[in-house]
């Protein structure tokens, strides 16, 4: 199975994607993961990816495209995989269809999950003073909230015309809305 987990900073995509990838038997791959797997490296791409993430800004497509691909070249991914973080620009989403067609593959479907702000929000501040994340500030969370629905919300509209998009309640416990998504994607078979 090739599936997207979309929605904003905070709604728990993360969190979700490892229960989904676990129980489909697909690597789970997140973006964020991957460039703040690069903190503290010393390559210039390293401290790039650091630099515009703790300023609340995006990684730009053609480097993002790059590791992204890359990544889905690993043998682990060869039968599936979930994309959390990608694509998040119209770009990226051709990027995405580029690769897929090269490879006679096509994606399965686009979980949307949704939340209210507010509650995002909230998360996001909670995180930040467990994980003690960078990116996590009242400042930087506002930016990216912005970024999210000027950049991202146009790519749920693409998927929705092609029928893939599943929205997804992503209020309540992990469990309860681990099983909202499971009840979508088993429809799918």
């Amino acid at each position: 199975m090739r599936l997207l987990i979309m929605g904003p900073p905070g709604v728990g995509k993360g969190t979700q994607a490892k229960g989904i990838a676990e129980h489909y038997q697909i690597p789970a791959i997140s973006t964020g993961d991957m460039f703040r797997a690069m903190k503290g490296q010393s390559t210039e791409l390293a401290k790039e990816v650091q630099a515009l993430m703790d300023a609340g800004q995006y990684v730009p497509d053609e480097v993002t495209d790059r590791i992204v691909v890359d990544r889905l070249g690993k043998e682990d991914a060869q039968n599936g995989w979930l994309l959390d973080g990608y694509p998040r620009t119209i770009g990226q989403v051709h990027a995405l269809d580029k690769y897929l067609e090269e490879r006679g593959q096509k994606l399965d479907a686009v979980i949307s999950l949704v939340a209210d702000e507010e509650t995002v929000k909230s998360r996001l501040l909670k995180r930040a003073a467990i994980e003690g994340r960078s990116d996590d500030n009242a400042e930087t969370i506002a930016k990216r909230m912005k970024v999210y629905h000027e950049a991202t919300d146009p790519l749920l509209d693409v998927y929705k015309e092609r029928g893939l998009l599943i929205e997804v309640n992503g209020e309540g416990s992990v469990e309860t809305v681990d099983e909202r998504i499971r009840q979508a994607l088993d429809k799918l078979s």
